[in-house]
């Protein structure tokens, strides 16, 4: 089978000139027709010599990979279902706000970490998606030149598959791939320490930590994680990263009755965050099958963000988008996952 070139960075690209006999620059020349100018056929890459197009057309391949599915909320979200080589699923929502669009993209099939409110976890862990699967959901998107940001809060844990990541960001970066300014782009993590600190050491994108509990064991019960990685250890190396001025994190807090939203769970989220200046994202819970976990009503977000902001901390409310089209993550996929196996059961 020939080697997808879609998805390598400009400098895996140029490795790929130089390993065929080609000047380093043809890889420069590849890296502009596949992501500036999204051209997949070596034939219409005008500027290389017929002879490097007929080497990369004997060994090479530019393969994307149209969704298969797509629902569309009546609020305007978009639900993408893209087909893997594995023979999976993965998803990507599309999210339209007024002068911003958001795309949510995915990193794994499925999720080893296994958090109790979250359908991807249910799943179980499928597999990695490389960098160019990534890229995929990006460039293969209808809405593209419509975009403006871009969030890895997909299916998977980001961290968990770092250097594909990495890899993609460098590719969306790059002024010799898509240009875009690191600021527009936002990485999700639960806190798998190592990882995160190469991603905060390799680029610029914006931080997003998932904590849904102030309390180690509290958190314990709804995220295993934290029982490798404690959320007071997580805190502690971010307070030790300069973050410089052009760097934001925030801290992804789903608010679930009874679990996370008392005043208790407000101060301490007060004092654990002292000192870390940061946007704390309040989330209403997106109910998924077979889980004992309740969404806090609209009324006690607002007044946990209220306690929260009367101590000086900068609070929003993530509006919900997309509920009727399933919005929470894995929730289409797996749906799909099923109606494969009864096909095949069949």
């Amino acid at each position: 089978m020939k080697q997808n070139l879609f998805g390598l960075t400009p400098n895996q690209l140029k490795t790929v000139a130089v390993t065929l006999g080609l000047p380093s620059f043809t890889g420069t020349q590849l890296a502009e027709w596949l992501y500036k100018k999204r051209v997949v056929s070596f034939a219409d890459m005008t500027n290389l010599s017929k002879q490097a197009r007929e080497k990369l057309e004997n060994e090479y391949c530019v393969d994307l990979t149209p969704f298969s599915k797509v629902q569309t909320s009546k609020d305007g979200t978009k639900k993408y279902l893209y087909p893997t080589q594995t023979a999976k699923f993965i998803e990507a929502a599309y999210i339209p706000d007024a002068d911003r669009a958001t795309l949510c993209v995915s990193t794994q099939i499925g999720c080893k970490m296994g958090c109790l409110f979250c359908m991807t976890g249910k799943q179980g862990f499928q597999g990695n998606l490389s960098a160019g699967e990534i890229i995929n959901q990006i460039q293969s998107l209808p809405e593209f030149e419509q975009l403006t940001n871009i969030v890895y809060m997909g299916m998977g844990e980001p961290m968990d598959n770092v250097e594909a990541v990495l890899d993609s960001i460098e590719i969306m970066t790059s002024d010799k791939g898509y240009g875009w300014s690191p600021k527009r782009i936002t990485v999700s993590t639960i806190g798998i320490i190592p990882a995160m600190m190469h991603f905060l050491d390799k680029c610029q994108a914006h931080l997003a930590v998932s904590l849904h509990s102030p309390f180690d064991l509290e958190r314990q019960e709804i995220m295993p994680i934290q029982s490798v990685y404690p959320i007071t250890e997580v805190i502690h190396e971010i307070k030790r990263w300069e973050l410089g001025r052009q760097r934001r994190i925030s801290f992804e807090y789903i608010m679930f009755k009874g679990v996370n939203d008392t005043p208790r769970h407000a101060n301490e989220l007060v004092r654990l965050l002292n000192g870390i200046k940061c946007r704390i994202n309040l989330i209403r819970f997106h109910p998924i099958p077979d889980t004992p976990l309740e969404g806090t009503s609209n009324e006690g977000i607002v007044e946990f963000q209220n306690r929260l902001k009367a101590k000086g901390l900068t609070v929003t409310i993530r509006a919900s988008r997309g509920e009727d089209i399933f919005a929470a993550c894995g929730l289409l996929s797996t749906k799909e996952l099923m109606r494969k196996q009864q096909e095949t059961d069949f």
